[in-house]
């Protein structure tokens, strides 16, 4: 006998991202966690936490953190929603705005937890194929006819990233919401938050996890027309942000020199990184976030991400439909990065001697 919804027995479970355990050794390149220190204001914050942010209820909407997010941005307070990452961002909106009849659409491959969220609430569930470029289907989204369509941009997991002119074309189409998840926007030439002033029914989703170094914190907020956001309220947790993540949160975005240092960093590193793949015969696509999303020669994916980590490297393997002859990684520091090619290369020699390269 089952406890459960049978639309919860059938789902399949969102797996996130090899974690290996505490003091392990190896080059993490699978979850797009930023390989370089958070603020030292950061820091200092969370060293200094007042004793009274852990025996009292945290503000029900992160005011600490929101006013400086709002500062930092140079919009309105009330225009910001935070919460517990930005995958909390996500299920308020799922929760809110979808539901047996009302559809969630998105274009894929993308972020896998749409479609999980999307299941949970029983909604209907649009899937729009990206092309081979991820050119965003703009025409297909507005076909379906959603009440939320959900755009990664950059899109994970190929870096690409769709023009804010196509964005504010599919805004200016559809009748639902537009939620843009710009989760990796930090390391892109541009953002889509104009497009909130623009149109009242689109939310530009953000978070701390990558461009901050703060994966471990759960920090993300939304920007939207307080009228939108105030739907999203109605099925927020009443505390859904906790007071230590408010207070390191408002020191690390007010850092805003440290930020940009370490995203510049990552970007150079990012063109390097690429050219060497290249070079080793990959086809990389042109990313705009802190990944590569890479396509190694001799359909040779899943076989040299299990050989990289037999090697203590650990990249992002997806056994789904479009993404079996590609890997993810992301950019690290400049040793991580060069020590990741050094392994490919040997690999990729030892199996063009006809050894398997697993071994």
């Amino acid at each position: 006998m089952t406890h459960f919804r049978p639309t919860i027995d059938a789902i399949e479970a969102y797996v996130p991202g090899e974690q290996p355990a505490p003091g392990t050794c190896v080059v993490k390149l699978n979850t797009n966690e930023n390989p370089y220190p958070p603020s030292p204001l950061a820091i200092a914050a969370l060293k200094n936490v007042n004793p009274d942010y852990l025996r009292r209820y945290p503000h029900p909407f992160a005011e600490q953190f929101r006013k400086s997010a709002a500062e930092v941005l140079d919009i309105d307070p009330a225009w910001i929603l935070v919460g517990n990452g930005s995958d909390d961002l996500l299920t308020m909106l799922i929760r809110s705005i979808t539901g047996t009849n009302r559809a969630v659409a998105f274009p894929v491959p993308t972020y896998v937890l749409y479609r999980t969220l999307g299941m949970i609430q029983e909604a209907p569930v649009v899937e729009i194929p990206f092309d081979d470029a991820y050119t965003l289907p703009v025409d297909a989204l507005v076909q379906t006819n959603a009440a939320l369509t959900l755009i990664a941009n950059p899109n994970s997991p190929s870096g690409t990233c769709a023009s804010t002119v196509q964005l504010a074309d599919l805004a200016s189409r559809l009748d639902g919401v537009l939620a843009i998840d710009e989760a990796y926007v930090a390391f892109a030439d541009t953002d889509a938050l104009e497009l909130v002033q623009r149109f009242d029914r689109v939310i530009v989703l953000r978070t701390l996890s990558k461009s901050h170094s703060l994966a471990g914190l759960r920090l993300g907020f939304g920007v939207a027309n307080p009228t939108l956001l105030a739907g999203l309220t109605k099925v927020k947790d009443s505390y859904n942000v906790d007071a230590v993540a408010a207070h390191v949160g408002a020191a690390a975005i007010r850092d805003t020199k440290h930020t940009s240092v370490n995203i510049n960093r990552i970007r150079q590193s990012r063109t390097k990184m690429s050219e060497r793949l290249q070079a080793l015969g990959f086809r990389v696509w042109p990313s705009q976030a802190n990944f590569l999303l890479v396509q190694p020669p001799g359909n040779a994916a899943q076989q040299l991400y299990k050989a990289l980590k037999s090697r203590g490297i650990l990249v992002r393997y997806f056994n789904v439909p479009g993404l079996t002859d590609k890997l993810r990684i992301t950019v690290g520091t400049d040793d991580q990065n060069a020590e990741l090619t050094r392994s490919l290369k040997t690999l990729m020699s030892s199996s063009d001697d006809n050894t398997n390269p697993t071994q």
